[in-house]
């Protein structure tokens, strides 16, 4: 069959509106009326051709070149800039790759695994005792502490401390509400020109080119930091990294939103399931059962995706869903709606790691990290650090639930978080045994 597969038929504005406001429910609705694979035109972003069969994923993320991406992610492009590895096409998106995989690869991230639980030690002993907070908002600021680090590297806490309140009021600023509405009335296009935005942006940018300038000032002089790396890194032909490249890169890393997103989602679904929280500070107190705990990790991005959909762009004509699409087509493999395959996950709506203790996850049928040749190159980065934080708070505090039911879905700038932001109160561990207070320390993964 020729042409696009059905969809709803209400107005762009209205289907933008739903995508906006209710996305999860909205794609859930279309699944049910319209099948495994349905069309949506919106308002600001423009017709998709939404996909959650497995084998037409695998279509998509196996097709080479014959898929790009850099035009389909209208509210991505001004944020992380059109030079950034995520919207590259072939082949600059393969070369450009090989210089960004070192940090996220082998013995700089286990060096990095000590920072991410020192950095969580450190935020848990500020957190107030016996009275409600927001988790979501501590997991970004342990998030962000990492990757500045990670970055800039440790020897400049004045310089760093400058980047740290830019990008707090980049961050405020893509979660404020107000920004939000902004965007489903109005679409991506005016978030990013309007003043606010550039605002928030500008100095962001220009710390970023700062240090890049200083760094090549001071040659290359075995510092091991990203910011250095890159500065210093030579494509095949000799060339370094423009400025624009380099800027697209580095804020592509520190506008972080998906990995403390899942995080303040992993305490959101254990606080509601006491028998696996359970297991998990056995997993903790002993320092072994890492498989439970990648395990508890792995379901919640399932369950709770911090991203619904990865968009592509047909660069040829593909048979999809049973229908011969053409050349410019944008689709969207829809990780939500894949997720909750009841036929790949039975009860796909319960929250059970134990799922991938019997079987590990489908290279098609879970990918909260995209997949292909486009899979997010810090997928195994992100994992190690949701599970050397999680370890690191249950070592060192109690937690409860401020309400027992389920908390909802919010809408970030970026990525979808707890809608009441992760509500908690802690408690201080008593007595804790010296083997547990110790467990910030790197363990095997």
């Amino acid at each position: 069959m020729s042409g696009l597969p059905p969809g709803p038929r209400l107005p762009k504005a209205l289907q933008a509106i739903g995508w906006v406001k209710r996305p999860l429910p909205f794609l859930e609705k279309c699944q049910r009326r319209y099948g495994d694979t349905f069309t949506l035109r919106m308002l600001h972003w423009g017709t998709w051709v939404v996909l959650s069969d497995p084998e037409d994923i695998k279509s998509v993320f196996t097709a080479g070149d014959a898929v790009g991406v850099d035009v389909a992610n209208p509210l991505l492009w001004p944020i992380l800039g059109p030079r950034s590895v995520m919207l590259l096409e072939e082949p600059r998106h393969m070369t450009r790759r090989k210089l960004m995989l070192p940090p996220f690869h082998g013995e700089r991230m286990q060096r990095d695994a000590e920072t991410m639980a020192e950095v969580a030690r450190q935020e848990v002993r500020a957190w107030p005792t016996g009275e409600p907070f927001e988790m979501w908002p501590r997991m970004q600021a342990v998030t962000q502490e990492v990757v500045v680090r990670a970055v800039f590297g440790h020897e400049e806490e004045e310089g760093l401390e400058r980047v740290r309140r830019q990008l707090t009021s980049l961050t405020e600023w893509m979660n404020d509400s107000r920004n939000l509405n902004m965007l489903a009335t109005f679409g991506p296009g005016a978030v990013v020109r309007s003043r606010g935005f550039k605002e928030a942006m500008r100095p962001v940018e220009q710390a970023v080119l700062d240090e890049v300038y200083k760094r090549r000032a001071e040659g290359a002089d075995g510092r091991e930091d990203i910011v250095s790396m890159l500065a210093h890194a030579r494509y095949e032909d000799g060339s370094p990294m423009s400025d624009r490249e380099l800027r697209d890169e580095l804020v592509t890393l520190l506008t972080d939103g998906p990995t403390s997103a899942s995080l303040a989602r992993v305490f959101e679904r254990l606080l509601r399931h006491p028998e696996k929280l359970a297991r998990v500070r056995d997993a903790v107190a002993s320092g072994e059962d890492d498989a439970y705990i990648d395990a508890v990790i792995k379901e919640t991005l399932r369950l709770c995706a911090p991203v619904p959909v990865v968009v592509r762009r047909l660069l040829k004509p593909m048979r999809l869903g049973g229908h011969m699409l053409p050349a410019g087509t944008t689709v969207a493999p829809c990780i939500h709606l894949v997720h909750r395959r009841e036929d790949v996950y039975p009860h796909p709506r319960s929250f059970m790691p134990e799922r991938f203790l019997e079987q590990p996850p489908g290279t098609y049928t879970w990918i909260p990290f995209g997949g292909g040749t486009r899979r997010c190159l810090a997928a195994r980065y992100a994992e190690l650090e949701m599970a050397r934080v999680l370890r690191t708070v249950l070592a060192e505090v109690d937690l409860k639930p401020v309400d027992s039911r389920p908390e909802g879905v919010g809408r970030g700038g970026i990525a979808f978080s707890p809608d009441q932001n992760g509500l908690v109160v802690a408690e201080p561990r008593a007595q804790r045994p010296r083997q547990e207070r110790e467990l910030w320390e790197p363990v095997p993964t």
